[in-house]
């Protein structure tokens, strides 16, 4: 990857105007990922959870770990691919040195999913230590909730995984099922309409055999460090936020809780693709992603007042920021030979376009009224040969210790 480019300086945006907050009525704060529906279908048909890994795997040569461990924060597990693939290129990358990852999620299907990929990535790499857990942003990285009652209510659940095989971790991590049930809850706020857990809940995953070897890794309820070497925050927020919202809410809280010399890797949907362009066939005034990298990255400066000037936020060029990936299809499916698209293709294309321009069950089920969607769907689709979208991404690092 080239050096960064398109570096913004705190003092390029020192003068910008604050906009107004992400809007909180329940009703108007669709939660797109809360469609296991959609979420699921989306992951299985679309290339996205590899390309973005790949993205994320590019800054493993950029960050300096130090002694004891590689730090890792992901800032939304989702059903757990990501993390996987990352920990792959980082056993690749760093085989010989302990890793500690902490993961937040507050969707019990996708602790279910995630905790599924992990007996594999233990026996691979057994000097590691993971720890999920459902608290907020602010909250996640230093595994202790920030209200009295809350920090008092806290579930700490430690497992030291026993036996050599991957098939034995994944017999003892599926036993946690009735543990999960119990407390891994949540609710939807009234003032919000965000899902907000009903109980703060850690729980901390290694293997027995290294025990020895992890013992100033394992983290300690009340003694956390927050010094990431990287930080993942992949889709972390709704595209239709407002920028100050995402700064404040969620990436500055990250960026702060990164160690000298680590990284935050930031990526969303951008548009211009064309999934954008079926969703503005149904809907032409539709405009999804009501900010870029660079608005975010001027908010963030703003929301970590002066402990900006410790980091660097680098937009990237468009060349190094933006990459692409593709929706599944069979192979000659949609070529100018093809007599039709099958209706699996065509509803997945619909989904997926729907899907990352967060529109609305409401609106979704007008449309689905008649089959023009399906004819829209398929002119694209014919058109481009296919479909695929386009995401960006964003780095903010923290500057070296003199």
């Amino acid at each position: 990857m080239k050096e960064e480019t398109d570096v913004l300086s705190v003092a390029q945006f020192a003068n910008a105007e604050i906009q107004a907050t992400e809007e909180t009525e329940p009703a108007k704060n669709f939660r797109f990922y809360d469609n296991r529906q959609k979420y699921l279908m989306f992951v299985n048909t679309c290339s996205e959870k590899r390309v973005v890994s790949e993205r994320i795997a590019l800054e493993l040569d950029r960050i300096r770990p130090r002694p004891p461990a590689v730090r890792v924060f992901d800032a939304g597990v989702g059903d757990g691919t990501v993390l996987a693939r990352v920990l792959r290129s980082m056993h690749r990358r760093y085989e010989h040195l302990p890793f500690y990852v902490v993961g937040k999620e507050i969707s019990l299907e996708d602790i279910r999913l995630t905790l599924e990929k992990l007996p594999d990535r233990f026996h691979e790499h057994p000097a590691t230590v993971i720890v999920l857990t459902n608290l907020y942003y602010h909250e996640a990285p230093y595994l202790s909730a920030s209200s009295a009652s809350s920090a008092s209510s806290l579930i700490w659940h430690e497992v030291a995984l026993s036996g050599r095989t991957a098939a034995e971790y994944e017999r003892q991590i599926n036993d946690l099922e009735p543990f999960l049930a119990q407390h891994w809850r949540a609710s939807v706020s009234k003032r919000s309409g965000n899902p907000i857990y009903e109980r703060p809940v850690v729980l901390v995953l290694y293997l027995q055999s290294c025990r020895f070897l992890l013992d100033q890794i394992i983290p300690r309820q009340g003694a956390i460090r927050a010094d990431y070497d990287l930080v993942i925050a992949s889709q972390p927020y709704r595209a239709r936020a407002s920028a100050e919202f995402k700064a404040k809410k969620v990436v500055a809280p990250l960026a702060l809780a990164l160690a000298p010399g680590g990284r935050l890797v930031g990526i969303h949907s951008c548009g211009g693709d064309p999934g954008l362009e079926l969703i503005q066939t149904v809907w032409p005034k539709e405009e999804p992603f009501a900010n870029g990298r660079r608005d975010i990255l001027r908010e963030t400066m703003l929301a970590m007042g002066q402990e900006a000037r410790q980091y660097s936020f680098n937009a990237l060029s468009d060349e190094q920021s933006k990459f692409k990936y593709v929706m599944y299809t069979l192979p000659n499916e949609i070529d100018a030979e093809a007599t039709s698209i099958g209706t699996s293709t065509l509803f997945a294309a619909w989904n997926n376009a729907n899907y990352v321009a967060q529109i609305e069950d409401e609106r979704l089920a007008r449309a689905m009224t008649d089959d023009r969607y399906l004819a829209c769907t398929k002119e694209i689709l014919r058109k481009h040969n296919g479909l695929w979208f386009w995401d960006e991404s964003y780095v903010i690092s923290r500057n070296h210790e003199p």
